[in-house]
């Protein structure tokens, strides 16, 4: 029986611009990378081309491979094998209506565990997010519900005690990745801070401690994104976003809102990724410390810097920089300290490599390397990769195999798929000088690394 040629398929691929040996090779690439054998070739690909169908999985590393080259999202719908039906459906999320629905969802997630490790794709209606996000920017607060009865009356002892729990793991996620600590931390939000929020106190008290307790949901839908488990994130800090309307802390809505601007980035959804950050500016403009404007505004730099848009990241650059100036002038919360300018340095060197501005890129990367503190150990590899990259752009290439394999060493107990994701990019970047011995070892290095990690 005669096919139908593929047109939708060979329309991306002329988009492209990439050969059928081209994409067989991305794919077998990315299939290596996650230690799974592919046995794609340019015959697979001109059969696909011609009407021939394919597994699921395959074609998902199809889309992965078709993402990276043209620097847009590609969905495995996009390919044209698959009838609508086919797809996986998105991921409903239905911004919770209360802050009684919020605390159950977060119930529910903790109840149900989720991998830490699953790393399914990650599809929202964009219709879903754009309603979470006008709730959460036309709401007005709920309030705390002070002197209520209950078996419990909460003081601040428990307050102090839940912030310095936060701090801890907060720091095994700067030493050690999000894998780390995750379990942990979602075993302590489940049984010692959620049954505190239905318990009696002060409206002083449950308003700090409503803060202490966003701080823990918060980290447990970062460490969750950390280590690649997307899904899980997202509905972790899509109902911390509803639970910010209860005190109607919005610089850490901000935060919240920022943080899915990240996720949406990495997964190269540019232009929801700007949206979001977008969205942190103005929701909480005039509540917001200049510190934290800072933050979102690097955000929004950062999204339009891997869209392409160079005049738009470097609006929001020069945003960021004025906010942070004023940082002094303010008392920040402690979850903030974080961002200095060191990590604002950091978030530059990644817009001026996407914006494959050379010279800057490496200048900035190496800035962001020389002045960050060693304790935040997953900013300093992904700088580290970052300037590995630049020179990588810059044709040095002995420089950025040394810089990366610093990076490997130093980062070898980073339990994080995002750092793992830095490597494995920059390892397909010097696969362009085959037969090269230094790039063959650093290969070689870099596998034998990856395999303690696992073992560990």
């Amino acid at each position: 029986m005669s096919r139908v040629p593929n047109d939708r398929l060979i329309s991306l691929l002329d988009e492209a611009g990439v050969s059928n040996k081209g994409l067989a090779k991305r794919m077998r690439d990315i299939a290596a990378r996650r230690g799974e054998g592919l046995g794609t070739t340019h015959v697979s690909v001109q059969r696909w081309r011609d009407g021939a169908g394919i597994k699921p999985g395959t074609a998902a590393i199809m889309a992965e491979a078709l993402s990276a080259k043209l620097g847009r999202p590609v969905r495995t719908s996009d390919l044209g094998f698959f009838q609508e039906a086919e797809q996986p459906p998105p991921v409903v999320i239905d911004y919770p209506a209360s802050s009684t629905e919020a605390l159950a969802k977060l119930d529910s997630l903790g109840a149900e565990g989720g991998d830490p490790v699953d790393q399914s794709p990650l599809l929202v209606a964009d219709g879903d997010l754009n309603a979470a996000v006008l709730s959460w920017i036309t709401a007005r607060p709920d309030g705390i519900q002070a002197d209520r009865p209950g078996p419990q009356r909460v003081g601040m002892r428990d307050v102090r005690a839940i912030r310095t729990a936060g701090k801890m793991f907060m720091e095994l996620d700067f030493q050690f990745g999000g894998g780390h600590g995750h379990k942990a931390l979602r075993q302590y939000f489940r049984h010692e801070v959620l049954p505190l929020l239905g318990a009696s106190y002060s409206e002083k008290v449950g308003t700090a401690l409503h803060g202490a307790a966003l701080e823990i949901a918060q980290l447990l839908g970062w460490t969750a994104y950390d280590s690649g488990n997307h899904r899980l994130a997202y509905q972790y800090l899509t109902a911390t976003l509803r639970l910010t309307q209860i005190t109607d802390d919005r610089m850490f809505g901000g935060r919240i809102l920022a943080n899915l601007s990240h996720q949406a980035n990495y997964l190269g959804e540019y232009t929801r990724s700007a949206r979001l950050a977008r969205a942190a500016l103005e929701g909480a403009r005039g509540r917001a410390t200049p510190r934290a404007m800072s933050m979102f505004a690097a955000m929004e730099a950062r999204a339009l810097s891997n869209a392409g848009d160079a005049a738009g990241a470097a609006r929001a650059m020069n945003e960021a920089e004025r906010h942070l100036e004023r940082a002094e002038t303010t008392t920040d919360p402690e979850w903030l300290s974080y961002f200095t300018p060191a990590e604002l340095m950091g978030e530059f060197c990644h817009c001026f490599r996407d914006l494959r501005h050379r010279r800057e890129a490496q200048q900035h990367a190496q800035r962001a390397v020389d002045v960050t503190d060693p304790r935040y150990a997953r900013s300093l590899a992904f700088c580290r990769m970052v300037l590995a990259q630049s020179q990588l752009l810059n044709g040095e290439l002995e420089g950025a195999l040394a810089t990366a394999t610093l990076a490997v060493d130093a980062g070898d107990t980073l339990q994080s798929a995002r750092f793992q994701r830095y490597v494995n990019d920059f390892r397909t970047e010097v696969r362009a000088y085959p037969g090269n011995r230094a790039v063959a070892e650093f290969e070689e290095h870099v596998t034998q690394a990856l395999a303690r990690l696992e073992e560990e």
